[in-house]
């Protein structure tokens, strides 16, 4: 199987680069071809172009590439952390270029009027992991957990994902040593149960 792994955060000693280690551990053990992206350590260009903002292919080679892996994984793996409720500025750039009409999804018209997507992705289970400082249970009962729907409903589910995963990790700022190794081996849990919904 084919496995993507994303990262977005800007700290490369980071507890989110730990968590996408894990994964692509996980995956690499379980006999996938895993292509690692770290956006920050790429330098990715996360503004829109015009041409891309009124549904044209990209002419942009690194995007094109980004593209080429989301079109080919079976299983991909998101992480980033929560900001205001939403992934971070390099991260939402990387779903506004790579999830691109005409790769990830289209309509039956042709152009979007209002009806259903067609899903156009061939990835079977996706597994996105966030981190917060705000604790899970007043993020889920005040806030909602916009991240939950946003990557659930909003994106993976109208891109033709059918199984999605998803963990919050916190609060990271006060949490122990030992509670990061229990999250960092429930990341690696979660890895393998995805890539078994893949095969």
């Amino acid at each position: 199987m084919k496995a993507l792994v994303v990262i977005s955060h800007p700290a490369a000693d980071s507890f989110n680069h730990a968590l996408a280690e894990a994964v692509r551990t996980a995956w690499v053990s379980a006999g996938c071809d895993v292509v690692f992206r770290d956006l920050y350590a790429e330098g990715f260009d996360p503004l829109l172009s015009e041409s891309e903002a009124r549904g044209m292919q990209t002419s942009d080679e690194t995007i094109a590439a980004h593209i080429a892996d989301l079109r080919a994984c079976d299983l991909l793996a998101v992480i980033h952390p929560n900001c205001w409720g939403a992934p971070p500025a390099m991260m939402k750039g990387w779903i506004d270029r790579v999830f691109a009409e005409e790769a990830a999804f289209t309509f039956a018209k042709g152009a979007d009027q209002g009806d259903q997507p067609i899903g156009l992705l061939r990835t079977r289970a996706a597994l996105i992991l966030n981190t917060g400082n705000t604790p899970l249970e007043r993020e889920k009962n005040h806030f909602g957990d916009p991240l939950d729907q946003m990557w659930r409903r909003c994106i993976l589910e109208f891109c033709g994902v059918k199984h999605v995963s998803r963990a919050l990790f916190g609060v990271v700022a006060t949490s122990s040593h030992d509670e990061r190794r229990a999250w960092l081996e429930e990341a690696g849990r979660m890895a393998r149960d995805t890539a078994r919904l893949a095969s």
